[in-house]
């Protein structure tokens, strides 16, 4: 099944989805949003690798900033931070240049390595779109961590794939519902810069329309 343009979600999606569900559907559901140092500082990282005006060639390697991609079959859009194409026989043809060159994408975060945040997940789909939109395959690519200042490969491998198309799955199911989970409370929500609009240790024992119309009523 092919998507509508107008149901595709963001593919940065897959990052806050797998931090939590809650936080998602606040963000891309509700359309709320807050900052804090984590996310200020994860947006100016961003809008360096988002520099749509480079397009650097050296040698064997070509590499472009804020490339957009999308996926009907996934029903996802976004921006890579970094697409390099390394000059290789399985490659693909690129306008303009000789020979084939194979798309690597890099994904640019401020932290350091974390085996349980949905950074792969976020890389992954970037290749699964740049695949479709360009007939190719794609078994790897990097994450690059400001914190660190050094890559981590990452290999596409088919249960990286299917883990993506499985949260895709719930993602627009909820999406298409309008539905913002309940708070599932974890140590991660005192850093988390929605916590002052999420309420996770009062919404974790009522309901929101419960909060909604109990404050309402009070300022009535």
């Amino acid at each position: 099944m092919d998507y509508k343009e107008e149901d595709f979600l963001q593919i940065s999606g897959l990052q806050h989805f797998t931090f939590c569900r809650r936080r998602w559907a606040l963000i891309h559901i509700e359309e709320q949003w807050a900052e804090n140092f984590r996310t200020v500082d994860g947006s100016l990282m961003h809008e360096n690798a988002h520099d749509k005006g480079f397009n650097e060639s050296r040698g064997d390697r070509i590499t472009t900033r804020g490339m957009n991609v999308f996926s009907s079959t996934l029903g996802v859009s976004g921006e890579c931070d970094v697409v390099e194409f390394q000059r290789s026989a399985n490659g693909i043809a690129l306008n303009g240049r000789a020979g084939t060159w194979q798309p690597y994408p890099v994904e640019y975060k401020r932290g350091s390595p974390n085996e349980r945040s949905g950074d792969r997940l976020q890389l992954c789909c970037q290749a699964m779109c740049l695949e479709d939109m360009l007939c190719c395959e794609i078994p790897e690519g990097a994450l690059f961590f400001g914190e660190t200042r050094r890559r981590e490969v990452i290999q596409f491998t088919e249960e990286l794939r299917q883990c993506v198309r499985d949260r895709l799955t719930e993602m627009h199911a909820l999406y298409k519902r309008g539905h913002t989970p309940r708070v599932k409370m974890t140590k991660s929500c005192k850093a988390c810069s929605l916590n002052e609009l999420c309420v996770p240790k009062l919404m974790n024992h009522r309901a929101v329309s419960d909060y909604l119309r109990d404050s309402l009523e009070v300022r009535i």
